[in-house]
């Protein structure tokens, strides 16, 4: 089943992506995508919209709405969104998204089960406590691995669940050393992680994709298109893998959160192990500069 077709399933309807206007460069405007029918016995994805504030939020806050998703790039390829643009007045507004990336590749397996943690249970309590919207990039296996937990974040409407390939191998050699996916399998492995969290019972699952590593070109880019799925990137590196100093990541992303920012962190405890306690630090201090916490879905739809 495909990545559009999957959405099918899960909405009353499926709307087309609109085509590709004015100047061909990667990044497109936003395009809003259609709303499901409220009667629809399907589960809703998790739309754009959605406030930080948990009172707000109900089941029919959540909403009936179809994640928005961009227009195709040149040439048909899989457009890239790195951050929100801030056209006129909406440059005043300040929202930022963090995102995590919950990594796991396919012959991990093992040292999950000798006790490696590629899950970060604490970091989720957090962001949770702290009232936080944010969008968890994860893997297939990872979803497999921890199906308890993909389907307690991906059914909790703080969240949305979006893609980071089914077992983490790069879309562009080289890529810090990662394996490599040959370029006839990549759709398929987009389409084998969606599967992934299908069968763990995730719901708030959004139609966007983010290259292990940040890594791509216009091959992997061409190659994606079939899937229908929008690239997501990010403009703050937080430096929270393999870090051993909170302070260190809590400061450099202070230091680079802009209004409309994607920040990149990581929700894998062996490899990224102070991003709990960075959160812990950096949540508050964007609040206190009058930052709102949002899902890349909601930026998206404010470009």
């Amino acid at each position: 089943m495909s990545v559009l077709a999957a959405f099918c399933v899960l909405l009353t309807g499926c709307g087309t992506r609109a085509p590709a206007a004015g100047p061909a460069d990667r990044h497109p405007a936003a395009t809003p995508s259609p709303v499901a029918s409220a009667s629809s016995g399907a589960p809703a994805l998790t739309g754009a919209g959605a406030g930080s504030g948990a009172g707000a939020r109900t089941g029919a806050d959540a909403a009936q709405r179809v994640p928005p998703t961009m227009a195709p790039g040149p040439g048909g390829l899989t457009p890239v969104f790195e951050r929100r643009a801030d056209p006129g007045a909406a440059a005043a507004e300040k929202t930022v998204a963090l995102t995590f990336d919950a990594d796991m590749t396919a012959d991990q397996g093992p040292r999950a089960a000798r006790g490696e943690r590629f899950d970060n249970p604490a970091l989720i309590a957090t962001l949770r406590r702290l009232d936080v919207d944010a969008t968890v990039f994860m893997t297939g296996r990872w979803a497999e691995e921890y199906p308890d937990q993909a389907r307690s974040i991906g059914t909790d409407p703080r969240f949305e669940i979006a893609n980071h390939s089914y077992s983490h191998h790069a879309f562009r050699s080289p890529c810090y050393g990662l394996p490599t996916v040959g370029r006839a399998e990549m759709a398929a492995d987009v389409e084998r992680a969606f599967a992934a969290f299908r069968a763990a019972g995730v719901r708030n699952v959004v139609p966007y994709f983010r290259f292990p590593g940040g890594c791509y070109d216009d091959e992997a880019l061409r190659a994606l298109s079939p899937t229908g799925v929008t690239a997501v990137q990010w403009d703050v590196v937080s430096g929270d893998a393999f870090a051993k100093d909170a302070d260190a990541v809590a400061r450099q992303v202070l230091d680079g959160v802009r209004p409309g920012s994607v920040v990149v962190l990581h929700c894998t405890l062996s490899a990224a192990p102070v991003t709990e306690q960075a959160i812990r630090r950096i949540v508050p201090e964007l609040r206190a500069r009058g930052y709102r916490f949002v899902k890349v879905s909601e930026l998206m739809a404010a470009s």
